[in-house]
């Protein structure tokens, strides 16, 4: 047997598996790097983060990137090259960590690899009926593998629409093997570029499980504070604190009819982004609005819509949430979020063990263990399936 297939049966094997966990979301500010120990797989996994770190990308790099994300129209070539180019990226900051760590890649059973998404297309997006659901994430996998000597997995989203999903949220799966209770129930929310939970009641049923992007989370934000602040975010929602909302517009953008389709449901920034505010802006007759104003009023469409979408999903029934994802930072967000959904208590996704940052990279690296060793997980409304192309490293 090939030795580098052999390495990858004998981890099946194995009580625990060492697997690198990597995600670089929407707002491509870098690439968080988590070396996971996972024992066991399915409801018995367990979880320890032994290392994680979020390495900003070059200004350069993340630019170039810019230039072909979320649009209908690019350079076929650049997307071409930049396939390669960002997996030799994410490749060159593992090997940089695993020296920093003092960690050999032979430690390493694999890397689960989500790449970049460039385009997120459900049939909801695009309108076009003879055409399916479809997702595009770059950063090749057997480049990954070859430059890193690591064998990858990647490329999870595919799977899913294949077998019928939007490929989006994925976290359903990686959220029901690690945080299902017995006796709570419990939100799992991820705020993000986009934002969207898991909704996992208590007990083993797994039949009103909901999984569903909301809306925007942390999009429109940034790009309206790089615009007028010439930042890269609105740190700890000082800006969006700072200002006050605009009900007119808020009431315009929440017209948007994404807003009002059933759960579940995907976005991205196809749909959230600068002409969605432009748009909203004119309908509302609010394009004097000042910046902070217009900031607080996007960070309350943001948090309105999460809590419509968690109250929907939760039915009055009572639910602790636990908040991973750069809007955890954001006290706006957090507050407003705490107004709407009380007197559910809203806590911190670290109250469970898991990094809050260091959260998506974990359920990338769960998603491969299941893949190595694992079998498909039976949650009743979702593809039944395994996600992931291995690439070797030879």
């Amino acid at each position: 047997m090939n030795p580098v297939i052999q390495k990858l049966v004998d981890a099946a094997n194995k009580p625990s598996r060492t697997i690198i966990g990597l995600m670089s979301g929407t707002s491509m500010d870098g690439l968080d790097v988590a070396v996971t120990k996972i024992k066991g797989n399915g409801l018995d996994t367990s979880v320890e983060v032994l290392y994680f770190e979020t390495v900003p990308f070059q200004p350069e790099y993340k630019a170039e990137l810019q230039a072909i994300f979320c649009k209908e129209t690019v350079n076929l070539q650049h997307l071409t090259l930049l396939n390669a180019i960002t997996a030799k990226v994410h490749a060159k900051i593992v090997l940089d960590c695993l020296r920093k760590w003092n960690i050999s890649i032979e430690e390493i059973d694999c890397i689960a690899s989500h790449g970049q998404t460039i385009y997120h297309a459900p049939q909801r997006l695009h309108g076009l009926t003879d055409y399916p659901n479809a997702t595009l994430q770059i950063g090749d996998g057997d480049h990954l593998a070859v430059t890193t000597g690591i064998t990858t997995i990647s490329d999870f989203r595919q799977k899913h629409v294949a077998a019928g999903g939007e490929g989006a949220p994925l976290a359903l799966y990686g959220d029901k093997i690690l945080f299902s209770s017995r006796n709570e129930n419990r939100v799992l929310l991820n705020i993000g570029g986009i934002s969207n939970f898991t909704y996992l009641p208590a007990g083993e049923t797994s039949q009103s499980v909901v999984c569903t992007d909301c809306g925007p989370g942390n999009t429109l934000s940034d790009l309206l504070v790089r615009v007028h602040y010439s930042q890269p975010f609105d740190r700890g929602g000082e800006i969006a604190l700072s200002g006050k909302v605009n009900h007119s517009l808020l009431n315009t953008m929440l017209e948007q009819p994404f807003f009002g389709q059933a759960l579940p449901k995907t976005t991205g920034q196809e749909l959230f982004n600068k002409m969605f505010i432009d748009t909203a802006l004119d309908k509302a007759n609010a394009e004097d609005i000042e910046p902070n104003d217009l900031i607080a009023t996007v960070a309350e469409l943001t948090a309105s819509s999460i809590a419509t979408c968690i109250k929907t999903a939760t039915e009055g029934k009572p639910f602790r949430c636990y908040v991973s994802g750069g809007g955890n930072h954001n006290k706006y967000l957090m507050e407003s979020l705490k107004r709407s959904l009380h007197p559910n208590t809203i806590g911190n996704i670290e109250d469970l063990g898991v990094n809050a940052d260091a959260k998506e990279s974990v359920l990338f690296a769960l998603l491969a263990n299941e893949t190595i060793c694992g079998s498909a997980i039976n949650i009743e409304g979702a593809p039944r399936i395994m996600m992931g192309k291995i690439s070797l490293p030879n």
